[in-house]
């Protein structure tokens, strides 16, 4: 069993909690989870996965053992009992099957929120582009012409640290024209639907099927008063309706599998011979998403590469 202490610090903070972990094998998990919901507050299962390089490909390994965690308000005056439970549970369960000790940590809710911030800097991309922490705008100091974006990221993906979220900004310096009509695909954190609008864009659609990554969206939309600009919608693409006005530009930064299944669609939705910017696309796999887009009339004009990834530039078929 544990060997943690249990004395609670007199100055220990009232969000507090305490994180009880064990590792099971698979045929485990199902009762580990059933002593830990029982007991503890809130069951999560992490198990290992098997990605692609692209995130295209995932895979669970069948054998690999899985953590399996819950949690204890550290000041609520059952979480002893409760703990003692929990602890009693996974030792039985490991004379029975391969369930691994019970571990213990203390954890605030402050630090699960905020953990991950302290590596996260101002920032420029392309040649006039600075995304700015909601939390570090003190540290920002401002040059001529620069285009500003203020983020807070949360859980969605789109901070501009990864290649592909510079290498779209980059193209959307070079794309976009005051009042045109974007159409952002997959818009995470909201990160290239607030620089379109930063940059001229009249109006901004961005399409998320997270729900999360819609609130995050929404909420720096708001941070940068581009609310009555970008439109965050939730759920996938539709096909276009025939009154609905076309779009001047779209960009996408998902995966070439989702990218491969829209791409048809992604014409209905723009105005003949507007450009699109495609990216979350490997250089190693380009040339496959390139030959299936031309087949279909687009027109490829440009590649840029960042590392391993890269950034197309297309224009759709005429009409």
């Amino acid at each position: 069993m544990s060997e943690t202490p249990r004395n609670v610090p007199a100055a220990a903070a009232p969000d507090a909690w305490l994180e009880l972990t064990c590792e099971a094998e698979p045929e485990a998990v199902e009762s580990v989870s059933e002593a830990f919901a029982r007991w503890g507050q809130g069951v999560a299962i992490e198990q290992p996965v098997v990605s692609s390089r692209d995130g295209d490909e995932v895979s669970i390994p069948a054998d690999a053992p899985v953590i399996v965690k819950t949690y204890l308000p550290l000041l609520d005056p059952e979480t002893p009992e409760r703990r003692e439970q929990i602890e009693r549970a996974v030792w039985a369960l490991g004379k029975l099957r391969q369930v691994g000790p019970l571990r213990v940590q203390t954890l605030r809710e402050e630090d699960w929120a905020n953990a991950w911030k302290e590596h996260f800097f101002v920032h420029r991309m392309g040649t006039r582009t600075v995304v700015v922490p909601s939390w570090r705008q003190d540290e920002y100091e401002p040059r001529e012409g620069d285009v500003v974006l203020v983020l807070d990221p949360g859980m969605a993906f789109g901070t501009g640290l990864h290649p592909t979220t510079r290498l779209c900004i980059s193209a959307l310096e070079g794309l976009v024209q005051r009042g045109m009509r974007v159409l952002d695909v997959g818009a995470g954190s909201g990160i290239l639907s607030i620089g379109a609008a930063k940059m001229g864009a009249a109006q901004v659609d961005a399409v998320e099927i997270e729900h999360v990554a819609v609130e995050v969206c929404r909420e720096n939309a708001r941070l940068n008063d581009v609310s009555d600009l970008v439109a965050v919608h939730q759920g996938t693409l539709d096909p276009a309706h025939g009154d609905a006005a076309p779009y001047d530009l779209l960009v996408a930064n998902i995966t070439i599998r989702v990218l491969t299944e829209l791409f048809p669609l992604f014409a209905q939705h723009l105005r003949p011979a507007a450009p699109a910017i495609l990216s979350g696309v490997l250089e190693e796999r380009a040339d496959e998403l390139i030959a299936a887009m031309t087949a279909a009339g687009w027109r490829h004009e440009r590649t840029d590469v960042e590392g391993d990834w890269v950034a197309l530039q297309l224009r759709a078929p005429d009409a």
